[in-house]
């Protein structure tokens, strides 16, 4: 009898330690990266009604919250200007205390292959950049791949300090994006969260509901065929890989994607809601900036790669606070991942340096088609970002002219006043003009800041 009772003694101890403790989701871990000067929210899990204390190790503020019915809780936190280390204590009828926390910028890196391939792939110069890579200033988290059917609350990870080790695995694009953002921010430390899964189409890193209410999506959907490399089904990757992170406060969100949607007639409107849907669940209108797919040969179809980079070229203008790299020139258009991925971090980080954080005043865009003016014969046609409009080759051959019936002819092309001036003999009434517009062709025309033009098409 006696035993019995200390049995159920030591049951009661047990359970009501497995019932209370404070627990928190993985994100929130030893050495991550809170977004500075910011409204923070943290959250995580405790018996219901159970009071929350966390202390802010930067100013010792005490906030207080109490679990919810759900036994779950959510503070927001003030964080500072960047720095740290600092430690966050959260105490309930345990406490949890997380270590070595800096304060800086945060982004997250998502895609497919070519935004989770990493050093340990054999990116150009991989070995030379890994040596130097220990940075405890650049912090990482990498998502496990993971499939749900509905949205999960946590995921497995933990944060880590950039070392030799770390940096060989993680995002090359997204490390070559830290180490400039630290240079010009002036040390500013830099905390990346990559969720990539290769050879996945956009659809699976979207809420489900989002393709299932929307007529176009769900009709495109159901074209993606089932592959060995990943999940097809719209919401997948979303529930288990994007949801469990969701309210983590971050600067904007990098995104190299679309080689999955190859054949997709309407990538800018797949894009363009999985970016609405990401910033509603977040109630945050971060910035997106993406990776233009480079050139390459896809299938049968000499179109099918150029128009998904042009439906990401026009969605620039659909959605707001959006921005785009084009990497013909670094790209190789027999190889899908092209070995150089530090010139794309670059890119991207020069983007965000100059549109998130207002501290670089140069060109950091490639020439965008913004017009077309028929003179007779002659189709002018301009450009955005046309400083110092020039052709590598000294002349072009990739512009083409067509009439009113879509036939399109070569163009003979020459530059005056940062426009381009296009005529063919084929075509006495030019109405529509289309550049670099083939999967592999590789864009010839480019601006004072070497970034080649984006291939384009005045017909849609």
């Amino acid at each position: 009898m006696k035993n019995n009772i200390y049995k159920f003694v030591f049951f009661l101890l047990i359970s009501s330690t497995m019932m209370a403790n404070v627990s928190l989701p993985n994100i929130f871990s030893d050495n991550m990266v809170l977004q500075r000067n910011s409204e923070v929210k943290v959250w995580g899990w405790a018996n219901p009604k159970e009071e929350i204390k966390l202390v802010s190790g930067w100013n010792n503020q005490e906030y207080k919250t109490v679990a919810n019915n759900q036994a779950k809780w959510e503070i927001t936190i003030k964080t500072p200007e960047a720095g740290g280390p600092f430690s966050i204590s959260i105490k309930g009828y345990n406490e949890v205390i997380l270590k070595n926390i800096l304060i800086g910028e945060v982004w997250l890196c998502s895609g497919q292959s070519n935004m989770e391939m990493s050093a340990s792939w054999g990116i150009d110069n991989g070995e030379e950049e890994m040596k130097n890579a220990s940075n405890s200033n650049i912090r990482f988290f990498t998502v496990p791949k993971l499939t749900a059917e509905s949205p999960q609350n946590n995921l497995l990870g933990n944060w880590t300090e950039s070392t030799p080790e770390t940096m060989k695995y993680f995002s090359a694009i997204g490390y070559f994006f830290a180490k400039r953002l630290r240079e010009d921010l002036k040390n500013v430390p830099i905390g990346l969260i990559s969720s990539n899964w290769g050879g996945t189409p956009a659809e699976i890193w979207m809420p489900e509901d989002v393709v299932n209410n929307d007529t176009l999506l769900l009709e495109n959907a159901k074209k993606l065929n089932e592959q060995e490399y990943g999940p097809r089904q719209p919401g997948r990757a979303y529930n288990a890989m994007i949801y469990p992170i969701v309210g983590f406060k971050i600067a904007g969100t990098l995104w190299y994607q679309g080689e999955s949607n190859v054949g997709s007639l309407v990538y800018d409107k797949t894009l363009g809601a999985l970016i609405t849907s990401w910033r509603k669940e977040w109630k945050d209108d971060f910035p997106f900036y993406y990776v233009q797919i480079a050139p390459f040969k896809t299938g049968t179809n000499n179109f099918s790669n150029v128009t998904v980079r042009d439906s990401q070229r026009k969605l620039l203008k659909e959605v707001s606070k959006t921005g785009m790299v084009v990497i013909s020139d670094i790209s190789d258009t027999i190889d899908i991942h092209p070995k150089n991925k530090k010139d794309v971090g670059i890119r991207l980080a020069k983007l965000a340096l100059a549109e998130t954080y207002k501290v670089n005043s140069n060109l950091v865009n490639g020439p965008l088609f913004k017009d077309i003016k028929i003179e007779k014969n002659k189709v002018v046609v301009s450009f955005d970002y046309a400083d110092g409009l020039y052709f590598k080759d000294k002349k072009s051959n990739q512009f083409e002219v067509a009439g009113t019936d879509g036939v399109f002819y070569p163009a003979e092309a020459s530059i005056k006043n940062n426009e381009v001036i296009l005529t063919s003999k084929k075509v006495t009434s030019p109405a529509k003009v289309r550049f670099a517009w083939g999967n592999t062709i590789q864009s010839d025309l480019f601006n004072k800041a070497n970034l080649p033009a984006s291939s384009f098409t005045s017909e849609f």
